[in-house]
């Protein structure tokens, strides 16, 4: 049975504006005549005229955190330990059994920019695509700010995952989720805003915190979730193995049955 595949992430760029200033990737790009000069410095004798239309090898530089482009958060990024002390999850050290599982979008992208999301936000969505969630889904949050990608607004767009919708998801035995917003929580933005009329600490970064409580991992800046369906597809999501790290790099895709 044949497969169409979904590619669910951007591309690691230092032309677009995906970042804060200064997480912006830095990618420096050596082309195929500076390989061949390079090439000649490795073999006495050689000079780059002697090359295959005077062409070595093309290197990319790149200066970037674990967390630019499409990636995925682990547990450690959240907190050094869980709520009962135990060190928690880098990276390395996610269970790859979390990685391929049954997809499933829930579709935000009517909330508001900076709107939390609640438990009962989730069961609407859930009883709109007549799906149960079982455990070690794979669930998508498709938010506005998918289509901002690449813009000046992107990281002020979309809405954000509380604490307590999270933990709706993660209770349930739900390990991975994704969004296509610049982070699992509301815009910075919007939460600076509500801090300074509150000053309520318990806002900030209330859906990362709640894996301290339930360790989960979530992917960040993902793409084209609006291509998905609701369910009845699979997603693989392998993050890049970043020793001791916070984060890894992860291409995720997803596979629909043509």
């Amino acid at each position: 049975m044949s497969k169409t595949i979904i590619d669910l992430s951007v591309s690691i760029r230092s032309d677009k504006p995906s970042d804060p200033p200064g997480f912006v990737p830095e990618i420096i790009y050596a082309d195929h005549a500076a390989g061949a000069a390079q090439m000649a410095s490795v073999f006495p004798g050689l000079s780059p005229e002697q090359l295959p239309e005077q062409e070595g090898w093309a290197v990319e530089f790149v200066k970037m955190s674990t967390h630019a482009g499409t990636h995925m958060d682990a547990p450690y990024h959240y907190h050094s330990k869980t709520d009962d002390k135990t060190p928690a999850m880098t990276i390395d050290q996610i269970p790859l059994e979390w990685c391929i599982s049954s997809g499933v979008k829930l579709d935000f992208r009517n909330f508001d920019d900076g709107y939390i999301v609640t438990p009962a936000d989730i069961d609407r969505e859930l009883d709109r695509i007549n799906y149960t969630l079982k455990e070690k889904d794979i669930v998508l949050i498709n938010t506005s700010a998918g289509k901002r990608f690449g813009h000046e607004d992107y990281l002020e767009k979309g809405c954000g995952m509380g604490r307590d919708a999270t933990l709706h998801l993660t209770k349930q035995g739900i390990k991975i989720v994704g969004t296509d917003a610049w982070s699992w929580d509301a815009p910075f933005s919007s939460t600076v805003k509500k801090f300074m009329e509150t000053q309520d600490p318990s806002i900030i970064w209330e859906g990362h915190y709640a894996g301290s409580t339930v360790p989960y991992c979530h992917m960040e800046k993902m793409a084209n979730l609006e291509l998905l369906p609701s369910t009845g597809f699979t997603v693989i999501c392998m993050p890049v193995k970043v020793h001791k790290g916070s984060a890894g790099w992860v291409r995720p895709v997803a596979l629909l049955e043509d």
